[in-house]
């Protein structure tokens, strides 16, 4: 019998596999491992089309975001966001990402990065939506604009969330949630001497699917329904079982994005 819980992806690329065969085999593979709520961050504006015939064929499961992720800020940025508004004013989203800052591929385009992100955050408030950030060896940057942008208009989720106990406790001070993925279940890296600290008030649960698999698929693609494994890391460092550990991550997942 399938145990009765609801698991929530709140970030994967899953529409990467828009408009295939692939796409239907992942999300039946998601629905036998409970996970039936998944939250689509766009990244550029080619990607906008493909997060939308990915909600539309799975309207009852997947809900979009849309914003232009740091890597993806170049010398054009401007007009990507140009489109991505445009694309904001047409449909209903719900959080604006994922965004952010990323200092790993290219330093160089800090200042852009800066731009882009206060610029989306500022449709984030307009909108009262949530902000999904991508923050990516820059905790001190982006803490900084954070505390330069920070008022009660402010909240979201920290995607990805790798940083120390320190950092956990920043981010949750600025209203923020902490996503916590594939790397949890890595025995070196730490994180799960984090999580084990943090009230789970404070955590939702992602794959970044297709990146970042958790044990015991590191290394090879993601896949949404992979968050069973995340869930159950994370239930085990907090003793609750999953039902439970299901239940606290779904509905945090629904303060944020409200719905």
């Amino acid at each position: 019998m399938t145990p009765n819980y609801q698991l929530t992806d709140t970030h994967t690329h899953i529409y990467y596999h828009a408009n295939s065969e692939s796409l239907d085999a992942q999300l039946k593979h998601c629905f036998a491992k409970n996970v039936t709520r998944l939250f689509l961050p766009n990244v550029d504006s080619q990607s906008i089309q493909p997060v939308f015939d990915t909600v539309m064929a799975y309207p009852e499961n997947c809900f979009p975001m849309l914003g232009l992720h740091p890597c993806s800020v170049k010398t054009n940025y401007k007009a990507e966001l140009k489109i991505i508004e445009k694309a904001i004013s047409n449909h209903q989203i719900y959080a604006i990402g994922e965004i952010g800052l990323d200092l790993y591929w290219d330093k160089s385009t800090l200042d852009i990065q800066k731009d882009a992100f206060r610029t989306q955050v500022n449709w984030a408030k307009e909108l009262g939506l949530p902000i999904d950030i991508h923050c990516r060896e820059a905790f001190e940057e982006i803490f900084e604009l954070l505390g330069e942008l920070k008022d009660d208009k402010l909240f979201g989720v920290f995607h990805c969330f790798t940083g120390t106990l320190e950092q956990a406790h920043r981010a949750i001070a600025l209203g923020f949630k902490l996503g916590i993925g594939g790397v949890v279940t890595y025995k070196k890296a730490g994180l799960d001497h984090v999580v084990k600290e943090i009230e789970l008030e404070h955590i939702v649960l992602e794959t970044d699917a297709p990146y970042l698999a958790p044990s015991p698929f590191r290394g090879k693609e993601n896949e949404s329904s992979y968050l069973h494994y995340i869930a159950e890391k994370v239930a085990d460092l907090h003793q609750i079982n999953m039902a439970e550990l299901a239940e606290i991550t779904t509905r945090n997942s629904v303060t944020v994005f409200g719905i």
